[in-house]
């Protein structure tokens, strides 16, 4: 045996398939009743499955834009997203991927933290960059945002304390520069 040859006895860790790739659209649409519905119709008869969607009003009130992150099958998409585009009441929908944008999430996570905790607790969302914006002497709110796998790592870090429970916003994107979103 040479001096630099490291013997193991671990087994060798075997791939993980691939996670569905999340893509982020924006669709600005008309602010009228059933346009979501719609929408997601159109989605849901391709097979692809809405993981998140915002949907909030624009700086004019008579328009709104959705946010949807969806996984499926990439090859399809850009047909969906031309489908999406013919709807009635949709000005424009793109897909915001592999864009220069900047996409960002918000996570409340309530957790079950005893005051003996609480200082471990509070110095794993400092480094997160979260608040705090409940505390009690049992539980304590953190507010997160970031983009998606720094949300995923803080509630995967804080998780050992319990979770009581978890919301999250979903993605919001908006393009950088002069592009519109």
């Amino acid at each position: 045996m040479q001096q630099n040859e490291i013997v193991t006895t671990d087994t060798p860790v075997t791939a993980l398939p691939p996670a569905p790739e999340v893509h982020t659209i924006s669709v600005y649409v008309n602010n009228k009743p059933g346009v979501l519905a719609r929408i997601a119709q159109v989605f849901s008869r391709r097979g692809y499955n809405i993981e998140s969607l915002v949907v909030s009003p624009s700086i004019e009130g008579r328009f709104s834009r959705m946010t949807i992150g969806v996984s499926g099958d990439p090859s399809g998409l850009g047909q969906i997203i031309s489908q999406v585009d013919k709807l009635i009441d949709v000005q424009h929908c793109t897909d915001h991927t592999f864009d220069n944008s900047v996409v960002k999430e918000l996570a409340l996570i309530k957790v079950a933290v005893a005051a003996s905790q609480r200082g471990e607790a509070l110095q794993i969302c400092e480094h997160f960059g979260a608040k705090t914006v409940d505390l009690t002497d049992k539980s304590m709110i953190a507010m997160a945002t970031g983009n998606s796998d720094k949300i995923d790592a803080m509630i995967a870090m804080i998780s050992k304390f319990g979770i009581i429970e978890l919301v999250r916003t979903g993605k919001v994107v908006m393009a950088r520069g002069n592009s519109a979103t």
